[in-house]
């Protein structure tokens, strides 16, 4: 029984150090603070050196199911997404097709692209969530309303 909580628990949280506020990668890891079944508004992006305001759409929420789906800015959007502690990996991203204007998809793009390059590294604390990938790129969110 307990072989079997720890294995259905472990991949729902960012569990990275002993204490709130311990240096892991990209941020601070709070104690089991949850990345997975939580609606996360997404503040801003850092990409190329160049941080954007996320348009008010720009959401995501990682399931404990595998599934990751919210808005990039402009579009719907549903992936698969692989959580291992800090380490979030996500594929197979579908977006629905509508045009929004310039400064949404232009978020957008980069948003995606961040999201799907690689291994992204999560660091959680105090209600807010950095997704970092592997060329430094940031996405800043924070927790939305509840659904």
């Amino acid at each position: 029984m307990t072989l079997t909580a720890a294995a259905v628990l472990v991949p729902l949280t960012v569990a990275c150090g002993s204490t709130p506020g311990e240096q892991m990668g990209s941020g601070s890891v709070g104690v089991r603070q949850t990345v997975t079944g939580v609606d996360w508004r997404v503040d801003s992006l850092t990409a190329e050196g160049t941080t954007r305001h996320a348009p008010a759409a720009a959401r995501i929420r990682i399931g404990a199911d595998g599934k990751a789906a919210g808005n990039l800015g402009c579009n719907q959007f549903s992936a698969r997404a692989t959580v291992h502690g800090d380490r979030i990996t996500m594929g197979d991203l579908r977006a629905t097709k509508m045009a929004c204007d310039r400064d949404r998809m232009t978020f957008e793009r980069a948003f995606a692209r961040v999201l799907t390059t690689g291994t992204l590294t999560a660091g959680a604390d105090d209600g807010k969530l950095t997704l970092t990938d592997g060329d430094g790129d940031v996405v800043h969110l924070s927790r939305g309303a509840p659904e």
